[in-house]
């Protein structure tokens, strides 16, 4: 492997001589870039707006007003002589007689920065979008390829400030205040968030300001998604600027001040930018430098932030020698959730070569600690964590051994040791949400009416879709793995009671473990025990945690036909099934409004991180045959061509043609995919 990548990472997207039909495909297919803070811009590559989510600025803004939409959209026309004027990029489809059509010719990503080539009229336009790292500003740069005289670019941003997740109804103010700073421009809405300041770069460049106008947008996946899906944006004007041939003209657009947001130049932003993720890249584990895998190194530096606003543990932080960071779940609406997080840490920074920030992520959570549980997700625009989850404290103790196991970090290892007792103690004496050993077998029970508290997670309302209350399998999976892991690391310190009495405790959980989980009238595991309705016998992925963990809880004679069973039943392109389709609750398809998507959530929906465990399990039971286990990770190839380019979907359908469903980009698909990459990979 080179010690560095000798050209730029290029995703193409072909789109020259689309016919009309294909503009649908052009508007299902999404394009995302981050700035470090959980702040993103995000659209369809055809340009138009679909969602709520979508927008050229979503800036990550100290709590409590959290993400919030700060540049819906930017209209984009470039005007050829005095009076010819050509739209070629709006927030809806365009249309004519002859149906849908788009002036885009290509699309690709360079190094996971998105940037179009445009066709109009005999007119060759490029447009690139950058964030720079760290701040809430964006970059729009345009560069005309093509040898015309007497062309100018015509951009106008429309606005409605609102929180992220704000219905699109949300009316915004009757008016925005627009100030004039010479060629710097201040929207303020006058309600609490900062203005939105706005400069162009490069050429000369006016604002033609028309008192301010009204548009009303329509947002089809909101409608699909049984969301108010009318909303009106506001315009105070436009900026217009002289193209010429090969001399860039950039719009930048921030909510930083005016000192932070043009202390590079645009040309510099970009250079420094590339030369950053070029070596994220170069910093990477060995087997992931190449293709697919590098695009997924740079796709998961989208996840991985220093959060917004959470002044206080920022400081406690700092004062300790750290960093705050974290783990962004998803784009566009997740926030930084403890058990993906904990999932993803291998994947995001580990098989990244960011070992620094793993510690300081694995330390953040730490300070989070309450009661024996740490997080289970932080609301948007709040500092303060809800619990309520029985895997996610679990998960913790998995991601600190494989990030001790890497770095071999004893220090970390050693300041943590009194906080992992601690989770230990409170998980035998009992905790929260009815978490706690039942003493009668060793094995850890969860549930409380209303909470849902394992990774199956969807709630709607009052109804909690899969309330897995009782003794759920991977959480036992987990469990045994953590005693094991703590037994371990209490020996190294030379603390032989304590770790004794941590392997009678494991010792008791796996007897019973095998002895009450294996169902010999499916082949596989219970996945549920001694819940309100008795014995689940669905048959589900999380068993497989039973062996893929570091310290198998399941009796190995029991691996083949576990794995047999997922992989006859499970087993899809995309991922694993959550649920097996003769299951009288398996759902086909995750699709409509927010009740009919969450009782699909776990009930068959394929979920790409679950490939992780099986990946894990097939090396374990048939270690002969890696090549076949690559197959199964490279088969996610043709999906970074689909949904959001250059990364992995949340969930899919779970028949086919598995369409691409939730977030656009999920932490732990990539990150497990990308792990597996680098697992899989010839030695």
């Amino acid at each position: 492997m080179p010690n560095s990548p000798a050209r730029d990472l290029v995703r193409r997207i072909d789109v020259a001589g689309s016919a009309a039909a294909d503009l649908a495909h052009l508007l299902d297919r999404q394009w995302l870039i981050t700035n470090g803070r959980g702040g993103y811009a995000s659209g369809t590559i055809a340009g138009a707006i679909t969602w709520r989510y979508h927008g050229m600025l979503i800036a990550a803004l100290p709590a409590p007003t959290g993400r919030a939409v700060m540049l819906n959209h930017l209209t984009e026309c470039v005007r050829i002589g005095t009076s010819h004027v050509v739209e070629f990029s709006g927030s809806k489809p365009p249309e004519d007689p002859e149906g849908l059509k788009t002036f885009v010719s290509e699309f690709w990503l360079q190094n996971q920065m998105p940037t179009w080539k445009y066709q109009i009229e005999d007119i060759v336009l490029e447009k690139r979008i950058l964030m720079p790292y760290l701040q809430n500003t964006v970059h729009l740069t345009y560069t005309l390829l093509s040898q015309q005289t007497n062309v100018s670019i015509e951009l106008r941003p429309s606005l409605n400030f609102r929180p992220i997740e704000a219905d699109v109804s949300l009316n915004p103010e009757l008016e925005y205040e627009v100030r004039a700073r010479g060629e710097r421009f201040e929207i303020d809405s006058r309600t609490g968030y900062p203005p939105l300041r706005v400069m162009m770069a490069g050429q000369t460049s006016a604002f033609l300001s028309d008192g301010g106008s009204r548009r009303e947008i329509s947002y089809e996946k909101d409608a699909q998604r049984g969301y108010a899906s009318k909303g009106l944006l506001w315009s105070p004007g436009f900026f217009a600027a002289p193209l010429k041939p090969n001399e860039p003209v950039t719009m930048i657009a921030s909510t930083e001040d005016w000192h932070t947001m043009s202390a590079l130049d645009p040309e510099e932003a970009h250079a420094t930018e590339t030369d950053r993720r070029k070596r994220l890249v170069r910093i990477s584990d060995a087997k992931v430098r190449e293709g697919m895998a590098a695009e997924l190194v740079l796709a998961a530096d989208q996840f991985i932030i220093t959060p917004a606003g959470r002044i206080k543990n920022a400081a406690r932080a700092r004062a300790a020698g750290d960093e705050l960071r974290s783990v962004i779940a998803g784009y566009h609406w997740f926030t930084d959730w403890g058990r993906d997080t904990m999932i993803s840490l291998e994947g995001l920074t580990l098989t990244t070569g960011r070992y620094q920030e793993a510690a300081w992520i694995l330390r953040t959570f730490a300070q989070y600690v309450r009661d024996g549980l740490i997080p289970n997700m932080f609301p948007e625009g709040r500092n303060d964590g809800l619990y309520h989850t029985a895997d996610a404290t679990l998960w913790f103790f998995h991601a600190i051994n494989r990030y001790v196991e890497m770095t071999d970090d004893q220090n970390t290892l050693r300041e943590l040791l009194p906080i992992l007792n601690d989770i230990v103690a409170h998980h035998q004496t009992g905790t929260h949400f009815g978490i706690g050993v039942d003493p009668a077998d060793g094995l850890l029970k969860q549930g409380e009416e209303g909470y849902q508290l394992t990774w199956m997670d969807a709630k709607v309302g009052d109804w909690v879709v899969t309330p897995r209350r009782g003794k759920a399998v991977e959480i036992n999976a987990l469990w045994y793995n953590a005693l094991r892991l703590l037994e371990k690391w209490m020996r190294g310190v030379q603390q032989g009671e304590r770790a004794d009495s941590l392997a009678q405790a494991a010792n008791q959980a796996r007897e019973s473990f095998n002895r009450r989980f294996w169902n010999a009238a499916t082949g596989c595991l219970f996945d549920v025990i001694d819940g309100p309705a008795g014995d689940d016998a669905s048959i589900r992925p999380n068993q497989l945690l039973s062996i893929s963990l570091e310290n198998p809880v399941l009796d190995q004679v029991h691996w083949r036909p576990v794995l047999d069973v997922v992989e006859k039943e499970l087993l899809t392109p995309r991922g694993l099934r959550s649920l097996n389709r003769a299951n009288k609750d398996y759902k086909p398809k995750y699709f409509g409004d927010l009740r009919a998507r969450d009782a699909a959530y776990h009930q068959g929906t394929v979920w790409a991180w679950l490939i992780g465990p099986f990946i894990d399990v097939w090396i374990k039971v048939r270690p002969n045959e890696r090549a076949a286990a690559r197959k199964f990770v490279e088969a996610f190839e043709p999906h970074l061509n689909e949904g959001c380019i250059g990364s992995i979907s949340e969930v899919f359908d779970a028949e086919p043609p598995f369409t691409e469903r939730g977030c656009i980009a999920q932490a732990w698909s990539v990150a497990e995919v990308l792990r597996c990459l680098a697992l899989t990979a010839e030695e």
